[in-house]
């Protein structure tokens, strides 16, 4: 089964095009100022016009409030929200059964404990689990930092939702972390970027081409 393959960070239509035209799945849309990767209502709109209904439009928030979460849903005409903040399993089942959409939940690991209590709190809640390399301390993003973890950790693993790799992944190392894991969906920021912020075409073509085996 080939791997599903969601671009996160876009803010640019040279990146949506990119993404849309190498086979992306999914592509993901930043609603969290001090991200440079973020993304305004208006700026949503525009790069989400033309994405086709065969395509994941994802809006990534941190703790946002349900207003916040109402209106980027509708500039953006989303079909996921990714929760990558501290959000409680409570506070998943209520924006999925509020906003009647696909909810995302980002997962912070460094151990195996992590996932063994993400599997605990959140598997068969979150439609989707996203399991994140834990940001450095001096790193106020959540996600999008280029650091991994050990992908051992998830060998074998299953679970009731679906699941996706994120954290330190490029178009270098995309295969052997699929090969690991055995993830069907992986998740790339930092990683086809040329700039902090700023997609790499020809890294999001690679990149889409390593983890679908192309």
């Amino acid at each position: 089964m080939t791997c599903m393959v969601k671009i996160c960070g876009i803010n640019s239509e040279d990146a949506a095009i990119a993404a849309m035209s190498a086979g992306a799945d999914a592509l993901g849309y930043v609603f969290f100022p001090p991200s440079p990767r973020h993304i305004s209502l208006k700026g949503a709109k525009t790069l989400t016009e033309r994405v086709p209904n065969s395509i994941y439009k994802v809006g990534l928030f941190v703790e946002a409030g349900d207003e916040a979460l109402e209106n980027a849903i509708k500039a953006g005409n989303l079909d996921v929200i990714q929760l990558h903040g501290k959000e409680s399993p409570e506070r998943v089942a209520e924006v999925k059964e509020r906003f009647g959409l696909k909810v995302m939940k980002a997962i912070s690991v460094s151990t195996a404990n992590d996932i063994e209590t993400a599997r605990k709190n959140y598997d068969g809640v979150a439609d989707f689990l996203l399991f994140d390399a834990k940001p450095p301390k001096d790193s106020i993003l959540p996600g999008g930092n280029a650091v991994s973890f050990d992908w051992t950790l998830l060998t074998g693993q299953n679970f009731q939702s679906n699941w996706m790799l994120a954290g330190g992944l490029d178009p270098s190392n995309v295969a052997e972390a699929v090969k690991i894991t055995g993830a069907p969906w992986v998740d790339v920021s930092s990683g086809v970027e040329r700039s902090k912020g700023v997609k790499d075409p020809r890294k999001i073509s690679a990149f889409i081409q390593a983890a679908k085996g192309y």
